[in-house]
This record gives C-alpha cells, structure tokens and sequence, in this order.
C-alpha cells in the first residue's frame, strides 16, 4: 500500500506574538513491510531507510518499531505498520513529524506513534493509544520549537489513512492553548506519474518543508519573541 497525499499544513500560534500561515505539501503513505522502490535511476527522488527514523540506524523501520513497541506490551506480529512520512529526497529528508498507524494480526489498531524531529537533529518518539474517534493525549516531553518551554499536553487526533487525512495536534498550557498544527490531505495512488508530477509541482519536499520552518523561525525573533533555552537532549530507550 503506497499512496501520495497532497495536503495543506496550518500552523497557529497564540500569544504574546500571534502568528498563522499555512503551505501546500505532499507525503507518502507507505506500508513497512512493502516499501516502495523507484526505477533505479529515480531512486534519488524517495527513499525510506532506517537512519531517518528512530532506533538502529542500520535496521529497517519496521524492526525499529516492533524493538520500540516490546517493552509496551504491543506485539503487532502479522499486522501492518503505515507510516506517514517525507521521503528522502536527493540525500535529504527532515519530517516535523512521523506517524505510524500499528495494527494487530486481527486487523485492529493496536497503537500510534507519532515520531517528532527537531531541526536540532533530534527526534521522539510519542506511544498513542487513540480512542475510537482518533483522540489520544500526551505529556510534551521534547523541544520542539525555541519559543515554547517543555511543558504542557498535546491534544490530539488522527483520521484513519484512507481517501481523506486529517491530522491535528495541539498544545495546551494550563488554560491556553498557544499552538495548533494540522494536516489535511487527499490521496492518490503513488503511480510513477504521479511521483514525477509531484517532484516537478513540489521539487526538493524536505528542504521545502526545513527551509519554510526556519524562515517563519526567524520571523518571530525579528518580532522579538524571547527564546526558549533548549534543555540537554535524553534520548529514549530505543530511540537515536
């Protein structure tokens, strides 16, 4: 199962500096036992390897996600992981985010992860159990942005991948709620076409996405919002 969104992702950010914008993307759909694989001489526009996702940088992603799940108590043995994700694009990748969708032998959603990058070249890994609705919460424990403070809880939710996407996190301190992010997409078959369609609509995704990050970064120190001072990093057990 390989499929291409194209999606629209939002941010909002409220207070002492408000500020909005929103840009176009598109990102991939991939099973984990399935990964897609272009004509050898096109392989340089997606690419899925195990170093731009946590754990063993030289294992694949899907052992990655059954050695992080053990501990847990979730064995996904026999079901599939769907991950959501840029693709290495031209040696580059950066992905703000991650999400893997866990499923049982049985069909079911067993769990979600939700696999957060830094532009410090860090990464965390969030273990979701989702509700029936897609709504799950969590304690923020990793430095994101250099102008909020590790503290607070995500709300958030997740569609199910199908036709429509629909991703929504957002970030509440005591009574506030200062950012919200979301993805929306469409899907389409991730055919030869429409993969050169989309590097030609939108070339070089990932250092799209890390450039439009850091230019709206700058934007809100030049407003003089005050930097956040960035804790030292611990990575997890089983994630690098």
């Amino acid at each position: 199962m390989t499929t291409l969104y194209d999606a629209t992702v939002a941010h909002t950010r409220r207070g002492p500096v408000d500020n909005s914008f929103s840009y176009r993307v598109h990102m991939w759909l991939v099973d984990l036992d399935d990964l897609p694989q272009l004509p050898h001489g096109l392989r340089w526009l997606a690419r899925f390897e195990g170093r731009d996702h946590f754990g063993d940088a030289a294992l694949p992603i899907r052992d990655n996600i059954d050695k992080f799940l053990a501990p847990y108590g979730v064995d996904v043995t026999g079901g599939r992981v769907l991950m959501l994700a840029n693709a290495r694009v031209a040696g580059y990748v950066f992905n703000p985010i991650s999400v893997h969708w866990c499923y049982g032998a049985d069909g079911d959603l067993a769990c979600l992860i939700a696999e957060v990058h830094n532009t410090y070249g860090e990464r965390h890994a969030y273990l979701l159990r989702p509700d029936d609705s897609g709504r799950a919460e969590t304690d923020k424990q990793f430095y994101v942005s250099p102008f909020l403070t590790v503290d607070g809880r995500y709300l958030m939710r997740f569609s199910p991948p199908g036709e429509r996407l629909s991703v929504t996190m957002a970030l509440r301190q005591g009574d506030t709620t200062p950012f919200t992010a979301t993805l929306r997409g469409t899907a389409r078959p991730a055919t030869l076409s429409a993969v050169l369609r989309a590097a030609v609509r939108q070339p070089f995704m990932p250092l799209l996405v890390s450039a439009l990050i850091r230019y709206q970064g700058v934007k809100l120190w030049l407003r003089r919002l005050p930097v956040v001072h960035r804790p030292p990093h611990v990575p997890q057990e089983g994630v690098q």
